[in-house]
């Protein structure tokens, strides 16, 4: 399983960007999927996670700014973030959860900043 995170970039507080994460083949195999991010000098935290039930669920810090989509078509999950503020800047990471064994993308960062 590969996993290729794209999409970070430097943007004003109070503006969007879409991350996405193409996996190498159909994302129905995961059980799990996941964006985390990590800023400096701060451990990894999950921003927004999605179940094979269908289930998301979201970090207090993003709710209702942030929305967690897949395309199973493209085999991509996504991350929609809106209304960005400057602690939203950090490395983002997506993960998948498949038969027991967890795959990270390899990070993009995100900039919030005037």
């Amino acid at each position: 399983v590969q996993l290729q995170a794209s999409g970070g970039g430097l943007v004003q507080p109070g503006g969007s960007l879409r991350l996405s994460c193409a996996a190498s083949g159909s994302i129905f195999r995961f059980n799990v999927m996941g964006w985390y991010r990590q800023a400096p000098g701060k451990q990894r935290e999950l921003v927004a996670g999605i179940s094979s039930g269908g289930s998301t669920n979201y970090a207090d810090s993003v709710k209702g700014r942030f929305t967690f989509s897949t395309d199973n078509a493209k085999n991509t999950m996504y991350l929609q973030m809106n209304s960005l503020k400057p602690e939203d800047t950090a490395v983002y990471y997506c993960n998948a959860l498949h038969f027991g064994s967890l795959y990270w993308g390899q990070g993009t960062q995100l900039t919030v900043s005037s």
